[in-house]
């Protein structure tokens, strides 16, 4: 994992946050959406990133603030909405890093998208099935029956979208905190880049279907 401070892990913290909470605001211009409150928005992306570059703790913490920044600002589905955007973005954010922290290499970094993705769609079916009906003010039997149409693809589509844009701009996103001294390379960091040529056209590849999918389910 790249060493960094506790003083500019603090600092980083809070500016991936801002910029994180700035992706959910251009979210709302992306017309990728299963309804009023199932809207794609790409701040897991920079929260994944936060936590390749700093550890799964402080993917957390951001996952956390700028969850909370969207319940006191933008939100329209209140503190079920937060704790729903906490677990969401946690899971997916976590997992994730969690594995790259102990393989740091291509493989790692996939096999931490996929798994964390998976697990994200699965928790995300078991909460929408236990907490959307309160949301919504309807039978579980109506949540139930949306299961597998609605919140299953929105998830998939989700978090497709978003482990690709990670591989995509993950690496100059990493150069930049070198270059300013946010984060150092440790010694034991792996030689082998995560990104490269193929890894760019796999994941512009995963966009494409999953905009795909969107469009032929919409």
């Amino acid at each position: 994992m790249e060493r960094i401070s506790k003083t500019k892990k603090i600092a980083l913290i809070g500016m991936l946050s801002a910029l994180a909470y700035i992706f959910t605001l251009v979210g709302h211009f992306v017309p990728i959406s299963f309804g009023d409150f199932l809207r794609y928005d790409p701040k897991d992306a920079i929260i994944v990133m936060a936590g390749f570059a700093a550890g799964p703790l402080p993917a957390l913490a951001i996952s956390v603030i700028v969850s909370l920044l969207e319940l006191v600002t933008i939100s329209t589905t209140g503190i079920i909405g937060f704790f729903m955007n906490v677990i969401s973005s946690a899971s997916f954010a976590c997992i994730s890093s969690l594995i790259y922290k102990k393989i740091k290499s291509v493989g790692g970094a996939v096999l931490g998208l996929t798994l964390s993705s998976l697990a994200t769609v699965l928790l995300m079916l078991l909460w929408n099935y236990i907490v959307t009906p309160l949301y919504m003010e309807v039978p579980r039997a109506v949540v139930a029956s949306m299961l597998l149409p609605v919140f299953l693809p929105f998830n998939v589509i989700k978090c497709g979208l978003n482990a690709a844009l990670v591989m995509l701009i993950y690496k100059p996103f990493v150069t930049a905190m070198r270059r300013t001294g946010f984060v150092v390379k440790s010694s034991a960091q792996s030689k082998v880049s995560i990104f490269n040529p193929l890894v760019v056209i796999g994941s512009v590849a995963v966009m494409a279907i999953m905009i795909v999918l969107f469009i032929i389910l919409k």
